[in-house]
């Protein structure tokens, strides 16, 4: 039976629809367009009541998170390479990986939905602009890791292989670019994830959502 995926263009579910493209199998993308609110219908919340991307469904087993998408499709497929082997590799990349899903994912939304914190105007600005700063401090110590692996002789971030790390560390460059920051503070970083978006199956990803990297300079 096909995988089927469940993402809406521009979200973190970028990350596994990346991922799955670059093993070359066969899957069903499914698109929501989040912002006319189709994750909200009933036939999606059937599939995920928290209305929330990325899904995957392989036959009756249903997936969420980002997290468990990707350790799922490793172990499935042999050939997959998402994270090192080496088991304290492994740990250091899950280490960064995590930090990437809970606290810049997180910041973000601070930024991006501020109203899910707050219904009070003022207030909603306030958790935004304080956001931004916390976000451009994340996207710092990104650049680090980046500057880290170059460092080491390392071609991503995790090895001569890409990963998930390498397609998420995009997927947050893009953001910080949705909040007007502009690429041009993290040249090493910005550098970085334009390479991401060249290889095959990021590339593929890429122009099935139709998306563009740099959003700081879109009215």
């Amino acid at each position: 039976m096909t995988l089927k995926l469940y993402f809406g263009p521009g979200a973190c579910s970028f990350v596994p629809h990346a991922l799955l493209e670059t093993l070359n199998i066969e899957f069903e993308p499914i698109m929501l367009k989040l912002h006319k609110g189709e994750q909200y219908e009933p036939a999606f919340k059937q599939i995920n009541p928290r209305s929330q991307v990325p899904v995957l469904i392989d036959g009756e087993l249903v997936v969420t998170q980002v997290i468990a998408i990707t350790l799922y499709l490793e172990a499935k497929f042999s050939h997959a390479y998402f994270l090192p082997s080496n088991l304290a590799e492994r740990a250091k990349a899950l280490e960064i990986f995590a930090w990437m899903n809970n606290t810049m994912h997180s910041t973000f939304m601070h930024i991006f939905l501020p109203r899910k914190f707050t219904d009070h105007e003022v207030s909603q600005k306030e958790i935004k602009n304080f956001a931004v700063s916390q976000y451009r401090s994340h996207l710092n110590e990104l650049q680090k890791y980046v500057q880290d692996s170059h460092q080491l002789g390392k071609e991503w971030l995790t090895g001569d292989r890409i990963s998930a790390l390498d397609v998420y560390a995009l997927t947050l460059m893009r953001w910080g670019t949705m909040a007007q920051i502009s690429p041009s503070e993290f040249p090493l970083l910005w550098s970085f994830v334009q390479r991401v978006s060249e290889a095959p199956g990021v590339n593929r990803a890429i122009e099935r959502e139709r998306l563009q990297l740099d959003m700081s300079q879109k009215s």
